[in-house]
């Protein structure tokens, strides 16, 4: 594999077997959403570790996230790597008066632990770095964010409106949280988003987990395993090489 994106194969759409029905994709309107796939999220001793979140199950969801990101850059897909976190003054979090000061379990961990300040989804940490697995290349941007949706305060949907992007392809962490926010989001600025649920690892129980899959595939959009992803994606690679 280049150490550079590709740009995409010249054959017609994909056809992907997703649920509800399926869909076709054309790599050159579709990108990889690779959501927070961070040591915070799926490392022992990271965020979600600390603050009591079984993260024992991330080996698969990070293996097989990565073999669906080899397959989207073998056949040319624009990747968007989004990562989650804050400055070491917290000044994205706002406040009292913000929703997320609230919420955010790291915050609310950070503020009960003062010797954790700056050491959690913070920039310039361990715990804020994506994994070794899924680290970004060349070709590929990167996007910063500080609330769960990878649209909310970030150039996200510029970057793939410039693009021309009809279609996003979403893996990562985590299923009931960021994964299904910034899908919420894109459905409701017109893009068609396609989760992929085996290379996604939800915070809580098994039930949460099925909850999202069933919202993507009943009212936001759809749903495609990993093995389906990458046979049709490499299939389409050959086809262009041949």
């Amino acid at each position: 594999m280049s150490t550079s994106a590709k740009s995409s194969v010249g054959v017609g759409p994909i056809h992907l077997e997703a649920e509800p029905e399926a869909i076709a994709l054309d790599p050159s309107t579709t990108a990889l959403v690779v959501v927070d796939m961070q040591n915070a999220y799926l490392s022992k001793g990271g965020y979600l570790d600390r603050v009591g979140f079984d993260v024992s199950t991330s080996a698969p969801v990070i293996e097989t996230s990565a073999r669906v990101l080899a397959a989207a850059r073998e056949v040319g897909l624009f990747v968007v790597h989004l990562q989650n976190g804050f400055d070491a003054l917290q000044t994205e979090a706002g406040g009292p008066t913000a929703p997320v000061w609230h919420k955010s379990n790291a915050l609310k961990y950070m503020r009960a632990n003062p010797s954790a300040r700056g050491q959690l989804i913070t920039y310039g940490t361990w715990d804020y770095e994506i994994v070794d697995a899924l680290k970004p290349i060349s070709g590929e941007a990167v996007v910063p964010k500080a609330r769960y949706s990878g649209f909310a305060g970030t150039n996200l949907e510029q970057l793939l409106r410039a693009r021309g992007i009809t279609t996003l392809l979403l893996v990562g962490v985590n299923t009931n949280v960021c994964v299904e926010s910034t899908l919420r989001d894109a459905y409701h600025r017109e893009f068609f988003a396609v989760m992929v649920p085996d290379a996604t690892l939800q915070a809580g129980s098994d039930s949460i987990f099925e909850a999202s899959v069933f919202n993507v595939q009943k009212f936001f959009g759809w749903t495609a395993r990993s093995d389906a992803v990458v046979r049709a994606f490499t299939g389409a690679a050959k086809l262009s090489a041949a």
